[in-house]
């Protein structure tokens, strides 16, 4: 149906709908920028979350859990996510919302300029009704005046008293409004068939064709919301696969929690290498009360008395037998002596790693540099091979003290695999002999529950050894000295309190199990942490040995 035909004389109408149209596309634009708005708010909340959640770790601090990887995988989708995001209200933007700002405007001057058309073309037939309508009055009115003046003359020419020239100027007078009737009437004739030619014009050429133009452009307008409609779907669809992916992945990510090997590593991480403690020796307080009785009253045999030592009394360790007491603190050292032995071993054995890395840089810095030295030398116009010494005297200071700090760390490696190594011995006779306890154990357990002041339990004595200390009440002789670094509360039992910078005697080395054996001036005896004193031990001893 054509608007030119079916709707000729709704031209106030036409305008309304047609303006009504661009609103229309102008309100469809704004909810698109509104949409993509929110895509992009959205996008980025998405991006401030996971970098909330994902901060800059350093290398020490990248996570190992299973649970914990597949959280940040899981971060690295919703980060591509949020990115798919984006590119939606990018392709919005683009695609849709500028296109329509666009073409709203190409619509607005086209339709401005179809319907100034249709004004003057409206215009010019009002014109052309005029003319014949004021053609038409006056037609109106000269015949009016004949009719008058023809009245005039025939009362004149039928009077007796009317003299010959007044009939004369009456017929003259009606001559002259007859001839002015029929030219008024021949004006108005050709005005009337001027004014009905543009009419047929009007309503049959000129508004047609401008109502056929409206009507193409408000087609042309619907035709291109159907395609923005259409468009706006499409920019959801191409991201729907890349979102599908970004979804799969997360799964992945969810089944890749590994509750056995998160269990292993925090037996890795938290593994101290310390043994168990051994039992308890039986304290025998009866043992005056057998020896001064009846001859037929059984005693315990000296061989098998233990003589009561109140440094190591139960009663003082109660509450203490466990894993969970009271721990000392000391500085992160160089040799890492503040750790347990299996964490020192590991951090030993990374540190080695990461030299070992920096020498094969500092390796191979050194042989392209005498590449080039070579390439100067054989090619003198290339540069100087005597620039480059200062560089590759550096390269190899740098390796020499990377070699230095390598073999540094391999001897402590060496040490910590070494004591461990004897440890193992150890606990194999003493599970042989479990009934015959010995050896050095804590009545507070293997190990402190923080693990960077990790310490081998402070040693028990030896129930044989009190044989010879029923013979012979002298305490035992000083080997060496130390000099406290650290403060040490000696709340475990069987250690002993001292203070920073205090000066102690040494009674017995340290044997690998982190404890060193050591008296007081005042005669008081304890084990302290190895880690936390200086020792110096005599000459006459086991050599002249100074260590920290």
């Amino acid at each position: 149906m054509s608007w030119g035909t079916e709707l000729w004389d709704q031209f106030e109408n036409l305008d309304k709908h047609t303006q009504w149209g661009i609103d229309f596309l102008e309100r469809y634009a704004k909810f698109v920028k509104e949409r993509l708005e929110i895509e992009q708010t959205y996008a980025k909340q998405l991006r401030n979350l996971v970098k909330k959640y994902c901060p800059k770790r350093s290398k020490e601090d990248e996570p190992r859990f299973s649970s914990c990887l597949s959280f940040y995988a899981i971060l690295n989708e919703l980060n591509d996510y949020a990115g798919q995001r984006e590119i939606v209200a990018e392709e919005m933007g683009h695609k849709v919302y500028g296109e329509l700002l666009r073409y709203g405007q190409d619509l607005k001057s086209e339709r401005k300029h179809h319907l100034q058309e249709g004004r003057k073309a409206q215009q010019y037939l009002d014109h052309c009704w005029k003319q014949m309508d004021n053609s038409k009055k006056k037609f109106e009115r000269e015949c009016k005046e004949a009719e008058k003046s023809q009245i005039s003359y025939e009362r004149l020419d039928n009077d007796a008293n009317a003299t010959k020239s007044e009939v004369e100027k009456a017929k003259s007078q009606l001559y002259l409004r007859t001839h002015m009737a029929d030219e008024s009437k021949n004006e108005y004739a050709a005005q009337l068939q001027n004014f009905n030619g543009e009419q047929w014009k009007h309503f049959n050429v000129a508004i047609p064709q401008i109502f056929k133009n409206l009507q193409d452009m408000d087609e042309r307008r619907t035709v291109k919301l159907g395609e923005t409609y259409r468009s706006f779907a499409e920019v959801e669809r191409r991201v729907i696969p890349i979102i599908s992916k970004c979804l799969d992945g997360m799964v992945v990510a969810a089944k890749s929690v590994d509750e056995r090997r998160d269990s292993a590593i925090v037996v890795e991480s938290f593994k101290s290498g310390f043994e168990p403690p051994v039992d308890f020796p039986f304290e025998d307080y009866s043992q005056n009360i057998y020896r001064t009785g009846s001859d037929g009253t059984i005693s315990t045999p000296k061989n098998e008395a233990v003589r009561p030592d109140p440094k190591h009394s139960v009663s003082r360790a109660k509450n203490k037998l466990w894993l969970f007491g009271k721990k000392p603190k000391a500085p992160t050292l160089e040799d890492f002596s503040h750790l347990p032995p299996e964490q020192r071993r590991k951090r030993l054995q990374q540190r080695i790693d990461e030299l070992s890395k920096e020498l094969q840089k500092e390796v191979d810095q050194r042989d392209a540099l005498n590449k080039m030295k070579d390439v100067y030398e054989k090619n003198p116009q290339m540069g100087d091979p005597g620039s480059l010494q200062p560089k590759i005297s550096e390269t190899m200071c740098n390796m020499e003290r990377l070699r230095s700090e390598i073999h540094k760390n391999e001897s402590w490696l060496s040490e910590v695999e070494g004591k461990q190594s004897s440890r193992g011995d150890r606990r194999a006779s003493a599970d042989v002999n479990h009934h015959a306890p010995h050896g050095r154990e804590s009545p507070e357990g293997s190990y402190t529950d923080d693990p960077s002041q990790e310490h081998r339990s402070p040693p028990q004595p030896d129930p044989h050894e009190f044989d010879d200390e029923f013979d012979d009440d002298d305490p035992l002789p000083a080997i060496g000295h130390c000099k406290a670094l650290y403060g040490f509360d000696g709340q475990n039992e069987g250690t002993l309190v001292m203070k920073e910078d205090e000066i102690l005697y040494i009674i017995e080395e340290d044997k690998g199990d982190g404890w060193t054996r050591a008296r007081k001036q005042s005669g008081e005896e304890g084990y302290v942490p190895t880690s936390y004193v200086e020792i110096t031990l005599e000459k006459n001893s086991k050599g002249a040995v100074t260590y920290i």
